[in-house]
């Protein structure tokens, strides 16, 4: 009995033979057990842990219960291979949960791993991207530096064309006020013109009478002797016209003293006045000796003069400091006498640019008493200077504008000639060399002895403004200088050669 309780408490955990023969084999306790997806020692032995409990607690229970009447063997052996089978399919149920946990666990690391190549993939690109971003937002940060600056020096641009613009406009309206005053000023010098051509014409017709009465008397005095009048009848005189005095009458002798002692250029002309001065009259009881010839008014009040007494390269005259700044409009006034056939150079302006920026010079290949005016070589204007070459004093005077390039030549308070569209909207720039009576042909020298100036030059002034007629007038009769004159002969000076200059009250007392 002891054997088969023994031999019963141990079959509920060994195999038997029989039930081998009858039963697939199965393992046997303590040996290793082959889970799919499971393997190695410590899998074993964590199945071996729990299947010892599980045996216990069967065989204890057995030999606890209670006193039972004895089955058959194969009985009591098919309960426990049911059991067995039982407690086989719990453990394989929990290996296999076990084995799809660890499954899980598996594929989740592996999760995580590709995960966290993915994420550091991630993170590269994020931070490609990012350096990429830095270095488009560094270009864009410079464009925009580049477009401030930009930005900056178009406003700079915009206020100097708008201030330019401005000062333009302000130029426009001076000038249309200068051309208004010229205008107002041509417009009075016409009428006065109209009113000396009806008086000169009265004139003529008063001379023509006195002409034949002095005919008469001269026939008279050719019969008579010395110191007696020839006898007979006086000389029959034409009636006087309408309006005009009568030659017999004291007031033509008024009339000729006047004449020959008007000093302006709307006086009758040359002739008549030469015709008034070589007639005499006989002299009678109480009468005046008459005036002689070089009577007709004196120009003073014009400063110093130059003179230059030959055709040296020598003899120049430098004016300093030259042009202050650029020049849009210009007159140059002066009384000139020549002493050679030709005019030669008056002026020239010369700057490292163009030594021709501004001349007034005349060749002897050109027309005897032309001048060229140039404003800019090679643009000029040939100009009319032929009574300059009397040896006599003359009054010239030079004006020219930028706007719509309109230009004047005065001699003599007479304008000689004009024009326009000469260098309009030209400016003349400062910094170059100023020279009275040489041309130059480089800054400050360059001289030709064949361009010289000879002769002498007097109340020279300079303006950076269009002079009007009336200024023109004071000038040419010596009674003021004209406001804002940036050059005069009193900046005039000169190194060597045969210059000289001369203080004189008027100019007819000019050696």
């Amino acid at each position: 009995m002891k054997v088969a309780e023994g031999g019963g408490a141990r079959a509920g955990c060994v195999w038997r033979e029989g039930a081998r023969s009858r039963r697939p084999p199965r393992p046997a306790v303590g040996a290793p057990v082959r889970v799919p997806g499971m393997g190695g020692p410590r899998r074993t032995l964590s199945l071996f842990l729990i299947l010892v409990p599980v045996c216990l607690h069967g065989a204890l229970s057995h030999e606890a219960g209670p006193a039972a009447p004895r089955k058959p063997f194969f009985e009591r052996l098919r309960r426990l291979e049911e059991q067995f089978r039982r407690l086989q399919e719990v453990t394989l149920t929990h290996l296999r949960g076990l084995a799809g946990n660890y499954n899980l666990s598996y594929n989740v690391d592996t999760r995580f791993r590709s995960l966290a190549l993915e994420t550091q993939a991630v993170a590269l690109a994020v931070n490609r991207s990012q350096a990429t971003v830095q270095g488009d937002l560094s270009h864009l940060k410079t464009w925009m530096q580049k477009a401030q600056r930009r930005s900056r020096k178009l406003d700079s641009r915009l206020l100097a064309l708008d201030a330019a613009l401005s000062h333009r406009d302000r130029q426009l309206a001076q000038a249309g006020k200068e051309q208004e005053a010229q205008r107002d000023a041509l417009a009075g010098l016409g009428l006065t013109l109209r009113g000396l051509q009806d008086t000169v014409a009265r004139l003529t017709h008063l001379v023509q009478s006195q002409g034949t009465r002095l005919a008469a008397l001269e026939r008279r005095l050719q019969v008579a002797r010395p110191g007696t009048m020839a006898p007979g009848p006086p000389p029959t005189l034409p009636p006087a016209q309408p309006g005009l005095p009568n030659p017999g009458s004291p007031e033509p002798q008024m009339g000729r003293q006047a004449l020959r002692a008007q000093p302006e250029p709307g006086d009758p002309p040359p002739d008549f006045a030469s015709r008034l001065q070589g007639t005499r009259e006989p002299p009678g009881p109480g009468s005046r000796p008459a005036r002689p010839p070089d009577t007709q008014g004196e120009t003073c009040n014009v400063g110093p003069v130059l003179v230059f007494p030959n055709a040296s390269t020598q003899n120049a005259a430098f004016l300093s400091p030259g042009f202050p700044a650029a020049l849009r409009a210009l007159s140059v006034c002066s009384w000139v006498r020549v002493a050679s056939g030709h005019l030669g150079t008056l002026l020239s302006y010369a700057t490292e640019e163009n030594d021709n920026k501004l001349v007034l010079h005349g060749r002897d290949s050109l027309v005897p008493g032309s001048v060229h005016f140039v404003i800019g070589d090679p643009a000029f204007r040939e100009l009319p200077l032929q009574p300059l070459l009397d040896g006599r004093w003359h009054h010239v005077c030079v004006i020219w504008t930028s706007t719509l390039g309109r230009y004047w030549l005065h001699v003599d308070r007479r304008l000689v000639a004009t024009g326009s569209r000469f260098r309009e909207g030209y400016d003349i720039p400062p910094g170059g060399s100023l020279v009275l009576g040489q041309e130059q042909d480089s800054v400050g020298g360059g001289f030709d002895s064949s361009e010289a100036f000879v002769g002498s030059v007097a109340g020279l002034a300079i303006w950076d403004r269009a002079l009007v007629p009336g200024e023109v007038a004071s000038l040419a009769t010596g009674r003021e200088l004209p406001r804002g004159a940036i050059l005069t002969l009193d900046n005039a000076h000169w190194e060597g050669g045969f210059v000289q200059r001369v203080n004189c009250s008027c100019l007819e007392l000019c050696p």
